[in-house]
């Protein structure tokens, strides 16, 4: 039985045309009618800025800690048939998705808000409140929110009478964007590949990355690394670094701070490539040869750990010389994320599969995978998927494609991101639950620990899951959209568009530092006035 939604908190009369950086916004006025606080002209893209804002945003809204309290399902059922059905605002909405959606549903618990406009980097929620997005679709959001580029290409497609759905069929749309990714991948690779449409999310181009080498090298087994992540479906579950009971070999991956070595930098990458290489050599180490390596150069859901250039350079040599194909997971680093345009340009590997998605949709759903020629041993029909000729989604990526390229937008990430580390470094040391800053461009981290934990032999202390929920919680309350990863789901992730402003980069680091210190007066209220520690209200200043 279809069921009405219910429209946004807002009544339409209520909305004008306010600014932001990213351009006019539909939406409505800004709060200068609360009483709580007069907007400045920086304050309409950066919402509840101030104290006292903050303090109405939090009579207005619930904490998104209790959001799994506020509507719990058995008291969700137990609502009136009105409240289920149209009504109840935006309170109305999330209750419905609590009572209809499974219990897999993730971004949904820790970000209880229920969008209704975006633009940029700006989200606008259905209780007329507006946030800073640096989860943008999990990196999806090359371009942020809505770019006039892309809404332009989709609207060229849908203009213009051309089919929506065509299989694998030929069509100018595709023949555009497959022009357009090749014109951006690593030379050596681009002149030599072949392209392989799946399916449009992620995973199902790492299943057709590991059926692929399979098939063309006629073995089973797998090389993948500690902290992985792939997907979920079950071959890329098998290949991520949960997976138990399964024919992968699984390799360490290097991490500075957490290295299993327990030595960190150059030389536990070091030894980390020795043991691969050992590993593959010894006749009694219980490992054949396998169909192929997978790796990602900067792990994301693992932490946000960014692979040496010179490890990089050492996977690509070890597999070469033992005719391994290298299978590069850049589903999430691809399209300038992290300062290049693919994250292997920055060690100069070329692999022999590149498995992408993600960014190169422009927000819509894509998957594909490029790979040497030499390796194209399919079968028709050998990997097939009914959406994989997405056109309003390659339209997309090929306008969101040609305007990182044109606007060198890589080489900003890669800029701007190495001052927003500089600065949460700077506030680092200020914080000592902030146990180590990393990251590439715009994939950035930030592990939580909890350095009072810490034993005599603990190299570094342990991570602090609790306090990382209650930062993102904190960014949350202030405007503020951040991601959890890591092992212990202790890392803050920021993960902002390639579009983002030096001015909104320091409202972001505002509001992080904000939370940040929130959080952590929350969590230490044992500690004395003289080792409590203190931290600026705002992040340093730009770097030089």
């Amino acid at each position: 039985m279809a069921v009405t939604e219910s429209a946004p908190a807002v009544p339409p009369a209520a909305r004008t045309q306010t600014r932001t950086p990213d351009g006019p916004v539909a939406g409505p006025p800004d709060e200068a009618g609360t009483g709580t606080h007069t907007p400045t002209e920086r304050d309409r893209d950066t919402p509840n800025r101030g104290p006292s804002d903050r303090v109405a945003a939090a009579q207005r809204v619930p904490h998104p800690a209790a959001a799994p309290q506020r509507v719990p399902d058995r008291a969700a059922a137990a609502q009136g048939p009105s409240d289920q059905g149209g009504g109840g605002g935006y309170e109305g909405i999330l209750r419905r998705q609590s009572l209809r959606e499974s219990a897999a549903r993730t971004y949904a618990r820790s970000l209880p808000i229920v969008p209704v406009r975006a633009r940029g980097l700006t989200i606008e929620g259905a209780d007329g409140r507006r946030y800073l997005d640096c989860l943008s679709g999990a990196g999806t959001l090359a371009l942020g929110h809505n770019h006039p580029v892309v809404l332009e290409a989709v609207k060229k497609v849908l203009d213009s009478g051309a089919p929506l759905h065509v299989l694998d069929l030929a069509t100018p749309v595709k023949d555009a964007f497959t022009s357009e990714l090749f014109a951006t991948l690593p030379g050596e690779l681009a002149d030599n590949a072949r392209i392989q449409f799946c399916g449009p999310a992620g995973t199902d181009a790492v299943e057709a990355a590991l059926k692929l080498v399979r098939i063309a090298t006629g073995r089973s087994g797998l090389l993948a690394f500690t902290g992985a992540y792939h997907g979920m479906t079950s071959g890329a579950l098998d290949a991520s670094g949960g997976a138990t009971d399964v024919r992968v070999t699984r390799l360490p991956y290097p991490h500075s701070y957490r290295c299993p070595y327990g030595v960190g930098g150059a030389r536990g990458a070091q030894l980390a490539a020795r043991w691969t290489e050992n590993l593959l050599d010894d006749p009694k180490s219980g490992v054949t040869t396998p169909a192929g390596m997978i790796l990602e150069a900067v792990q994301g859901e693992g932490g946000v750990i960014p692979a040496p250039d010179d490890w990089m350079r050492r996977m690509r040599r070890i597999t070469a010389d033992r005719s391994i194909p290298l299978v590069v997971d850049e589903v999430q680093t691809g399209v300038g994320r992290t300062g290049a345009f693919w994250a292997v340009e920055h060690s100069g590997v070329v692999p022999d599969v590149m498995v992408l998605s993600k960014a190169i949709g422009g927000s819509l759903p894509l998957a594909v995978i490029v790979y040497k020629s030499e390796l194209d041993a399919w079968e028709p029909g050998a990997h097939a998927g009914t959406f994989r000729g997405n056109q309003l989604a390659m339209a997309a990526g090929t306008a969101t494609l040609a305007y990182v390229r044109e606007n060198r937008l890589a080489e900003r990430a890669g800029i701007l991101g190495a001052r927003i580390l500089g600065q949460l470094r700077s506030l680092a040391a200020a914080h000592p639950c902030v146990g180590d800053v990393r990251g590439r461009g715009l994939m950035i981290g930030v592990e939580l620990v909890d350095p009072d934990a810490a034993g005599p032999d603990d190299p570094v202390p342990p991570a602090a899951p609790a306090l990382a929920l209650a930062v993102q919680q904190e960014c949350l309350a202030r405007g503020l959209i951040v991601e959890l990863g890591g092992r212990h789901s202790a890392v803050v992730r920021l993960l902002p568009p390639l579009t983002l402003t030096d001015e909104q980069a320091t409202a972001v680091l505002d509001r992080f530092a904000d939370a940040l210190a929130a959080a952590e007066r929350a969590h230490t209220p044992q500690l004395p006035a003289a080792r409590r520690p203190t931290a600026p209200r705002t992040a340093p200043g730009p770097s030089h």
